[in-house]
């Protein structure tokens, strides 16, 4: 299985979630999203997305531009069937791009 995964600061890893990947035998494959790479792998190409936390809030696009394009990027993740995980921030980042992606399936 390809576990993708969006770390918003340098200091919040996987913690077990990384212990349980490695101990299954899945692929993980990280974005840090501060150096501009949200969404870097096709979504086509993971099963899950794991959306970590960090200090910003979800509405601070101007000071944060990426988090436009992670959420369209999770929001893309969700619509595809695949299982979508956050922690803290990431939590959020999942509740707003799934609420937008159900606002455009009814437009």
């Amino acid at each position: 299985m390809r576990i993708h995964w969006f770390q918003h600061v340098p200091f919040e890893g996987l913690g077990c979630i990384e212990q349980w990947a490695i101990v299954n035998g899945h692929e993980l494959f990280r974005d840090e999203i501060l150096q501009g790479r949200a969404g870097a792998a096709p979504v086509d190409k993971i099963d899950w997305l794991v959306v970590m936390g960090g200090p910003m809030n979800i509405y601070e696009e101007a000071e944060y531009p990426w988090l436009a394009r992670e959420k369209q990027f999770i929001g893309e993740a969700i619509r595809s069937g695949k299982v979508v995980i956050g922690i803290c921030l990431g939590a959020q980042l999942i509740a707003d791009s799934a609420r937008r992606a159900r606002y455009e399936k009814r437009a």
